[in-house]
């Protein structure tokens, strides 16, 4: 269904279509003007977990963020959708800043991410890095044809690892915390956006991609996020390690067509 049309049945008003937004894969976004909410995003998600997890986050936790998040405004269960408001900027990948302000937004989002974390009382499951480790497996057999043996075998070892390390603390997570789901606004607020992944997880899951695509070749963003995240422990650094083939895997299983 159109995302325009979703949009006015929900919002039940008339709405002028401001512009159009590429989703991940079939995900369908609408930036309109509504006369009750200002501007709003229209979001179809491309399955039923993806909607029900954003959703929750949501109602859930997205809330205790305050104005460093969109904040849900209808929710479409056929198709399975939302209405969010929009949040002023843009995406802080797209920005040209001085290290100076990356250096700052950085320093934001380590502030913003630990808040996530800290939005919902924490769970213990001992059972979490099997499941983790299963994942990883899931997209091994995936992208097997792609691998050599030698690169199967390494992989296979930094499973096993996970699966032994003594990490049974599950906290609120985004799992996609990265440059293109922070918005910078004129005014220097970096906000976080995009919560269709998530969910409770380890909490240093929400920095492997950090720690692996942005921060080798920009130490001084590493600093600042964690000036404000706190220092990573030997666990944490053991986390991002294992669950980096995780991350490298399932892209490139994707990549691959499986």
């Amino acid at each position: 269904m159109n995302p325009g049309i979703v949009a006015r049945q929900l919002l039940g008003e008339k709405i002028i279509e401001v512009a159009c937004h590429s989703g991940h894969a079939d995900t369908q976004l609408l930036r309109v003007q509504s006369a009750s909410h200002g501007e709003v995003i229209i979001k179809l998600h491309r399955d039923r977990q993806r909607h029900e997890q954003e959703v929750r986050a949501y109602r859930e936790w997205v809330p205790s963020l305050g104005d460093r998040a969109p904040r849900l405004v209808a929710v479409s269960d056929n198709p399975p959708g939302i209405v969010i408001t929009a949040v002023p900027g843009g995406r802080l990948s797209d920005w040209r800043l001085t290290p100076e302000q990356e250096r700052d937004a950085y320093r934001q989002a380590g502030q913003l991410l630990t808040q996530l974390h800290n939005v919902a009382a924490p769970r213990e499951d001992p059972t979490w890095v099997g499941w983790l480790a299963d994942r990883g497996r899931y997209w091994l057999d995936r992208a097997e044809h792609l691998l050599s043996a030698g690169e199967r075998a390494a992989a296979e070892k930094q499973l096993a690892a996970l699966e032994r390390l003594p990490a049974t603390t599950l906290v609120p997570c985004h799992l996609d915390f990265m440059p293109y789901n922070l918005v910078r606004g004129d005014d220097g607020i970096v906000r976080a956006i995009d919560f269709e992944h998530a969910r409770y997880d380890l909490a240093t899951r929400d920095l492997v991609r950090l720690a692996t695509r942005i921060w080798p070749g920009r130490p001084d963003l590493a600093e600042a996020f964690l000036s404000e995240h706190g220092s990573l422990t030997l666990l944490d650094l053991a986390v991002i390690e294992h669950c980096t083939v995780i991350d490298r895997l399932s892209a490139l299983a994707k990549a691959g067509g499986r």
